[in-house]
């Protein structure tokens, strides 16, 4: 083990921020029961408001940020967990309050670090990573609320993201009848290729005027957007069904009535993968590794970088310019 290694840092002082990778000490480390060399991680949207000075993540510097990781056990307090164990660990406070996974190693508590399941890599463990698990809760919670294949055509918004990609690609592997919603119509092969069935424009969800209740077009939704698109989605859903909800790049305000609840019986699910309970969280990876890993997963990387390239990197994600999913190679 080295006693000094890479880190991609943040920091803030009064008006100067900087973002650029440094050689630190494992004493800089904070607290946890579990060491780990870090192989892998990932870029989500998280990360990129954590690379900025008014993000509103990040609230004490200097910090490592990365909401992903998944490595190799150097050394464990914890009885779990043994020196040589591949595992991974996303959510809980990594990235946001705790040192995260743009480092060579990371401390992490034992409780916020599952077992890489069988049939999953560790590089493959970071394409899905926070957005699939995303996917994967959604996709539960929806069958959960009665949907099946049979029952029709599933919309997933935002669907070049990464939440969006991985949906559409696990809703495929499951047999799902997929129409993928887009702003980028030039990605019609990608999402093809994905395994959607049916490729739609934004403004063909949403095109600026909302209903109390529309035309019945899909069994349910996976989407990753929120705001005026999902109220527009919730007037679409056919009767009995569910829209999965996870994000809110399209806004916080969702102005729908209680029509679609009360005349339809609509279920609005709302997915937090952040304090997902650890039971839940353990199940979907091994979901992950078997019944809804894609065939595709690896048409869902858009690019692999290393440290040295997150700082130019990061932005791209808040600019709306990344496709599927970007991981790091520590």
């Amino acid at each position: 083990m080295m006693e000094q290694f890479k880190a991609l840092m943040v920091d803030k002082k009064e008006n100067d921020f900087s973002v650029q990778v440094k050689n630190i000490s494992l004493n800089e480390l904070p607290q946890g029961d579990v060491l780990i060399k870090v192989s892998y991680s990932a870029i989500n949207y998280k990360d990129g408001l954590a690379s900025i000075p008014n993000g509103k993540i990040v609230t004490t510097y200097p910090f490592i940020p990365g909401i992903d990781l998944a490595g190799v056990v150097v050394s464990s307090q914890d009885p779990r967990f043994r020196e040589g164990d591949e595992v991974i660990a996303t959510s809980y406070e990594i990235g946001v309050s705790h040192y995260g996974g743009y480092s060579e190693y990371a401390r992490i508590p034992g409780d916020w670090i599952v077992p890489l399941p069988e049939n999953l890599t560790l590089k493959e463990s970071m394409i899905l990573g926070t957005a699939g698990i995303t996917a994967a809760l959604s996709i539960q919670r929806l069958e959960d609320n009665g949907l099946s294949p049979e029952k029709g055509k599933v919309l997933v918004t935002g669907a070049t993201g990464g939440v969006g990609s991985l949906a559409v690609s696990m809703l495929s592997k499951r047999g799902y009848e997929v129409v993928a919603s887009t702003g980028k119509m030039y990605e019609n092969s990608f999402l093809h290729k994905l395994g959607a069935k049916e490729i739609i424009s934004r403004e063909d969800v949403f095109n600026g005027k909302i209903k109390p209740l529309d035309k019945q077009m899909w069994a349910a939704a996976v989407d990753p957007v929120g705001g005026e698109p999902l109220a527009s989605i919730l007037s679409k859903i056919q009767y009995n069904g569910s829209v999965a909800v996870s994000g809110l790049t399209g806004g916080g305000n969702v102005p729908t009535t209680v029509f679609p609840f009360i005349l339809r019986g609509i279920n609005l699910l709302g997915i937090d993968s952040v304090y997902c309970p650890m039971h839940v969280r353990q199940d979907l990876w091994n979901r992950m590794a078997t019944d809804l890993k894609p065939s595709t997963l690896s048409e869902t990387v858009n690019k692999e970088i290393t440290l040295e390239e997150l700082p130019e990197t990061l932005p791209t994600i808040l600019k709306g310019q990344a496709r599927g999913r970007i991981i790091v190679k520590i």
